[in-house]
């Protein structure tokens, strides 16, 4: 542990045990440099000088049904470990059943969040997860707007021509906290009018958050002078109050190890004060997720 780091609360992180759940994204041969089984032990060993405090876990794409035993699964690894702090566990916000799953998942108190990953491109198929943008979709909307009553943020994971619809979906329902991941996953090759669009209307809406993760996404390199211009008119946008730091581990071991992707963040927000920088490490995740952890 680092005395001089900020206490870190981690606003997003996975764990994955092929012994325990079926991960079948991680049978792609792009990902295997991540996808061995990786514990909480290894986790905490990779962590182990930043001052980690609490951490997020957001659902690591199991197989869809088994949303529930990945929640089952790390509440124990939560009793035996301390952490995950906190469950962004996985619903899929269209289905069916979707009320009653909501509230399965709302009656285990570290679960705070759903994230239905909801990836959707207008011009490349091959970063669909479905056929259409479901922030369209009147039954996904119909599951948004349930959020709320079980006390359940939203974490949102898709392409910036998403924003659009999910802005619509998100400024009718403030009672639901909505985090943009992964910097809402500015792509300069693609352009980036459709996400600065979205970054302005987020930004605009008090119940909104996003967090600085997943700079990989942007180039084809992991270059912190790269995306430093990115990570600058985020916190603009939206502030010093509603922006956390995560790790997206062992996800992010892509595009650099933890250290170099910790680092960057860490050179990048070097020129904030000391209390500015409590909140980007730590504090923000700790109210956002409704953590009760005392920094």
């Amino acid at each position: 542990m680092n005395a001089a780091r900020p206490p870190f609360v981690d606003a997003h992180f996975h764990l994955w045990d092929h012994g325990v759940l079926r991960y079948p994204w991680l049978d792609a041969a792009e990902v295997a440099p991540i996808a061995a089984t990786y514990r909480i032990a290894d986790y905490r060993a990779e962590l182990a000088a930043w001052n980690l405090v609490g951490a997020v876990h957001v659902d690591a794409g199991a197989d869809p049904g088994q949303g529930a035993d990945e929640t089952v699964w790390l509440n124990r690894v939560a009793h035996d470990d301390g952490l995950p702090s906190a469950i962004v566990a996985r619903v899929e916000l269209n289905h069916p059943a979707v009320e009653p799953q909501l509230a399965w998942q709302a009656g285990h108190a570290r679960v705070k969040g759903i994230r239905h990953l909801i990836n959707w491109h207008p011009s490349d198929p091959a970063r669909r997860a479905y056929a259409m943008d479901l922030t369209r979709d009147p039954r996904w909307r119909e599951g948004y707007a349930l959020l709320g009553r079980y006390g359940l943020s939203y974490d949102f994971h898709g392409f910036p021509p998403q924003l659009a619809g999910l802005a619509e979906v998100a400024a009718r329902r403030p009672e639901v906290p909505v985090i943009l991941n992964h910097l809402a996953l500015p792509i300069p090759a693609d352009g980036l009018e459709a996400w600065r669009a979205g970054l302005n209307a987020f930004a605009a809406m008090s119940h909104a958050a996003i967090k600085l993760s997943g700079a990989g996404f942007i180039g084809p390199r992991f270059d912190p002078a790269g995306f430093a211009a990115i990570v600058a008119e985020v916190i603009d946008r939206f502030g010093t109050d509603r922006v956390m730091v995560a790790s997206n581990f062992p996800t992010d071991r892509l595009a650099a190890d933890l250290d170099r992707t910790l680092g960057a963040y860490e050179t990048l927000l070097a020129g904030f004060s000391d209390d500015e920088r409590r909140d980007l490490w730590g504090r923000n995740a700790n109210r956002i997720y409704r953590l009760g952890l005392d920094l």
